[in-house]
């Protein structure tokens, strides 16, 4: 069995594009949520490999989600943070709450598996 997915995005668009990237990739998309309480459900629920976070969502933002997730230890998804702000002060943040990686929109869909590949095939 290939390797899970949660795709978090607001945007039905962007969703899409990473859905489509990972499958061609040989990844499985478990569940896709469009908000921060979808998202904690969902990671909660299906324990996937790894998690695709946006950081900004209607309800919540995505650090506040990788907080609850990965603090109190919930999950062992890895988690890689995609966002428009690539302000250094959030991806920092990001980072030391534990996600894996960081890519900042627009990505190119081969940039992303090149990224997502990198994590699921590190110890």
């Amino acid at each position: 069995m290939g390797k899970t997915v949660l795709i978090v995005d607001d945007s039905l668009y962007m969703r899409t594009q990473i859905n489509e990237a990972l499958i061609k990739a040989g990844f499985e998309i478990i569940g896709q949520a469009a908000n921060g309480e979808q998202a904690i459900e969902m990671a909660l629920e299906l324990k996937p490999d790894l998690i695709t976070l946006d950081n900004i969502l209607p309800d919540m933002i995505g650090i506040d989600i990788l907080k609850i997730l990965k603090q109190e230890e919930k999950i062992d998804s890895k988690v890689i943070m995609i966002s428009a702000v690539g302000q250094e002060a959030v991806i920092k943040e990001g980072m030391e709450l534990g996600a894996s990686d960081y890519i900042v929109k627009p990505f190119t869909p081969e940039g992303l598996v090149v990224v997502v590949n990198k994590i699921m095939l590190a110890p």
